[in-house]
């Protein structure tokens, strides 16, 4: 492909895991997902840390994603080195070895009027 895109650095300063769904699950579960597009010729090994209003951040939590190939990561299932709890404002920093594009998603199904929305979370300059 030539050079990778992205960053190392992003940051997503808006997190949170609504504490109920409505819906059918698994599929209209509440959740919020971050998407990783990794172009470039090498595995791309990331970690996140969880930044909270009343306590110290937590992290890293670690995944990969392969080169050439896009990742879907749901924050409800990062639970090592401890669960993200429901209901909690947080902020996420996701880093990584190598330049990738960083996507934040929301789905909040605590109504029946579902609300979705994504944005490209925020990219420092390396």
């Amino acid at each position: 492909m030539g050079k990778a895109l992205g960053r190392k650095c992003w940051a997503i300063a808006d997190n949170y895991l609504p504490g109920w769904s409505n819906g059918k699950l698994p599929d209209m579960r509440s959740h919020e997902a971050f998407c990783i597009l990794n172009t470039s010729d090498q595995d791309a090994h990331v970690e996140i840390t969880i930044y909270y209003s009343d306590k110290e951040p937590v992290g890293p939590y670690r995944v990969t994603v392969l080169a050439r190939r896009t990742g879907h990561f749901d924050f409800n299932t990062l639970v090592d080195p401890e669960p993200i709890p429901c209901a909690t404002d947080y902020a996420s920093v996701i880093e990584s070895d190598v330049p990738i594009v960083v996507q934040h998603t929301r789905l909040d199904s605590r109504q029946a009027e579902n609300s979705l929305f994504s944005t490209i979370a925020y990219a420092s300059n390396d």
